[in-house]
């Protein structure tokens, strides 16, 4: 591969012509583009930031950087959480945050297709008063649904209704080349040979530019419920999770809390949690036609906690109380980072049967490093987010020891039959993780599909392998 070039004044004449006013280098770039939501992994400043409105500018763009070797990283809104869309190889960042069009919403088909730049707490106004929604909801409602596509985002909505993966039917993309590509549309299923789609789900921009995305859409529920359900031991908190899978009851969602987040998460919101007086919670949420018709699934996931030793079974029934604790978890991550001058994240998963293990394990790293570690996440699915917080350690001191803490809980995961990411990705700051996680042969494998895709190594390098 060649090495990139630095971009000239020549290629920013050419860019400026081809995207007047939406071009920007040196003090004119904010410094929000140099990195993402965990700083901790970096800060790069591009060369220049360009913002597309068309495929046509994307295309004209990228065959473009091609020609002339400039590294280009495509960026949404930049909350991702490894560092996959900061611009580690110099070059340009292509943003589709003007690329925010909803371009159909098709009843008949149950489908909506939009561009890469809308934001996931935007969709759903374009989706009232058709009876349908879009069931991924990952916790960071400002990213775009292009990168919930890229990183095949979950959410918390997951354990019923699946992951991003699942809604994609079509999408409209751009090969470094500068190529235009129709895959897939609005077909339910397909056996057509190698699905490109699926390739691209979750390649973090590494393959392809996606403009377009044609979503899978599916009958809004009319009602929920929430069982709050608190536990004075966290082991047995995480070990009462199969059991409430497997009863028949098919939760949307079942997450998982310490009270030591749910207290940062008072703090950073300056609001009161429903109920503060156990070590730990299991959060339940139903969906149905109506409160009548969850009744029974809510008898028995009462019964059933409390059989499993929870010290009570709270609903949340009113719109209020929902919000309360539903607001306290999506501020579990913002609240952690108010609380520590540094932190790392690791976004592992592993088997259902094996989360109190990971759980357990966690808690003694966290002992023998001497590091605060902060968890919640999906129990219904096994995505655990586990937190080493800097806290008062010297930066030296903390260097060290978070390394060893991030080694330690990989190597758990991977001894559990896990995987290193469940949502979040790779990105740049846990390539090495990969390699050691999935193999040296595997990993030779997605060298020669980025191979086939970018020949010239122009899109994100520097991310997943």
């Amino acid at each position: 591969m060649k090495p990139f070039h630095q971009v000239t004044s020549q290629d920013m004449d050419f860019f400026e012509k081809l995207l007047p006013g939406r071009v920007f280098s040196g003090a004119q770039i904010s410094d929000d583009y140099d990195h993402d939501e965990m700083t901790e992994y970096g800060h790069f400043m591009p060369d220049a930031v360009l913002q597309a409105l068309t495929t046509e500018e994307v295309s004209a763009v990228l065959r473009y950087c091609n020609e002339q070797s400039i590294a280009v990283t495509p960026r949404g809104a930049g909350t991702g959480l490894c560092g996959g869309c900061v611009a580690k190889d110099g070059g340009i960042i292509l943003s589709t945050e003007k690329m925010k069009k909803v371009l159909e919403i098709d009843r008949k088909n149950m489908t909506a297709t939009v561009e890469p730049g809308l934001l996931l707490m935007e969709f759903p106004k374009y989706l009232e008063d058709t009876g349908l929604f879009y069931p991924p909801d990952p916790g960071e409602k400002t990213a775009t649904l292009g990168g919930n596509v890229m990183t095949n985002a979950g959410g918390m909505r997951a354990v019923r209704y699946g992951v991003t993966r699942d809604y994609v039917l079509g999408m409209e993309i751009v090969l470094p080349s500068g190529e235009v590509l129709t895959l897939g549309g609005k077909n339910v299923k397909t056996s057509s040979g190698y699905s490109l789609i699926q390739l691209l789900i979750g390649s973090e921009g590494t393959l392809a530019f996606l403009t377009k995305v044609t979503v899978k859409l599916i009958p809004e529920p009319k009602v929920n419920q929430s069982l709050l359900i608190p536990f004075d031991d966290l082991d047995q908190c995480i070990q009462a999770v199969p059991s409430v899978l497997a009863c028949g009851c098919e939760p949307t969602a079942v997450e998982f809390m310490e009270r030591e987040v749910i207290a940062s998460a008072e703090t950073y919101l300056g609001k009161q949690f429903p109920d503060t007086a156990a070590n730990a919670y299991l959060l339940v949420r139903l969906d149905g036609n109506s409160v009548e018709a969850l009744q029974p699934s809510i008898e028995t996931l009462t019964d059933l906690a409390l059989d499993l030793g929870a010290k009570d079974v709270l609903l949340a029934d009113t719109d209020e109380r929902k919000e309360s604790i539903w607001n306290a978890r999506g501020a579990f991550l913002e609240a952690i980072k108010g609380s520590t001058p540094s932190m790392d994240e690791c976004d592992v998963v592993v088997p259902r049967d094996q989360i109190a293990a990971f759980v357990r394990k966690s808690v003694e790293i966290g002992k023998e490093q001497q590091v605060r570690i902060c968890s919640f996440g999906h129990a219904g699915d096994g995505n655990l987010h586990i937190y080493a917080c800097q806290d008062a350690l010297p930066d030296d001191v903390w260097k060290r020891k978070v390394e060893r803490v991030m080694d330690e809980l990989y190597t758990a995961a991977r001894q559990l039959g896990g995987a290193i990411s469940g949502e979040h990705g790779v990105g740049h700051a846990k390539r090495e993780f990969l390699e050691e996680s999935v193999g040296k042969e595997q990993i030779a494998l997605m060298r020669g599909i980025k191979q086939a895709f970018d020949p010239n190594g122009i899109l994100n390098p520097g991310k997943v392998i």
